[in-house]
């Protein structure tokens, strides 16, 4: 009888030794993952920025040029903000679930490499 017990007690102290290894592996798992998308994000964010600010800049020099060429300045920004406005409602009404789709993949394929 003390045997069986001996048995079950080594039993369930590998048994808890299993899960707590499994629980670290899960750990290690995830923050592999986070640290995957997190580096991969960051570099893209700067870029992002890069490419806002010289856009904004585009865009502030063409609505100055419209504006001259018109004779009044907030000629040329009224052009540029309505360009802005018929493309966004043009992204919105044709490609807004397309894109959010490929944003929700994007993310998803990032976890699960």
């Amino acid at each position: 009888m003390e045997e069986n017990s001996k048995v079950f007690e080594s039993l369930l102290d590998k048994a808890v030794d299993y899960s707590k290894t499994s629980f670290e592996l899960v750990k290690l798992r995830a923050l592999d993952k986070s640290s995957d998308l997190v580096s991969s994000l960051v570099p893209n964010l700067l870029v992002l920025v890069l490419t806002s600010s010289f856009f904004l800049f585009i865009n502030l020099g063409l609505a100055f040029w419209f504006g001259d060429l018109l004779g009044r300045l907030y000629y040329g920004f009224f052009i540029i903000a309505a360009f802005y406005g018929i493309v966004s409602i043009c992204i919105h009404f044709f490609m807004h679930k397309r894109m959010k789709k490929s944003f929700r993949n994007f993310f998803i394929q990032q976890l699960l490499k």
